[in-house]
């Protein structure tokens, strides 16, 4: 066992910096899209969303999903699905914590 101790004290330090460089620009690259994507829509995006909104009730009514590739298909899917699943993981966390 106290050659494992001082294995650990000996090689330690270097995997632990190891560690810390090979983590450093992954990290920033999390802050940066995570400053950009988690923000909250200012006031001058709200045109943009009602656009979009527009949009996608034009197009269902249109019905241009039919126009859709599967691969497209398959990512609208994919984006509901979780869309639905943080819904219901939000509202489980309203039960279970009681606001």
């Amino acid at each position: 066992m106290s050659k494992l101790i001082q294995l650990v004290q000996k090689q330690g330090p270097t995997y632990a910096k190891k560690a810390v460089d090979y983590s450093k620009p992954r990290l920033q690259t999390f802050l940066y899209y995570a400053k950009t994507e988690l923000t909250p829509p200012l006031p001058t995006d709200i045109p943009a969303i009602v656009r979009g909104f527009s949009n996608l009730i034009k197009s269902a009514t249109l019905a241009r999903y039919r126009h859709l590739t599967v691969r497209e298909a398959w990512k609208n899917t994919l984006v509901t699905v979780e869309v639905a699943c943080w819904f219901f993981v939000g509202e489980l966390s309203c039960i279970v914590f009681k606001d």
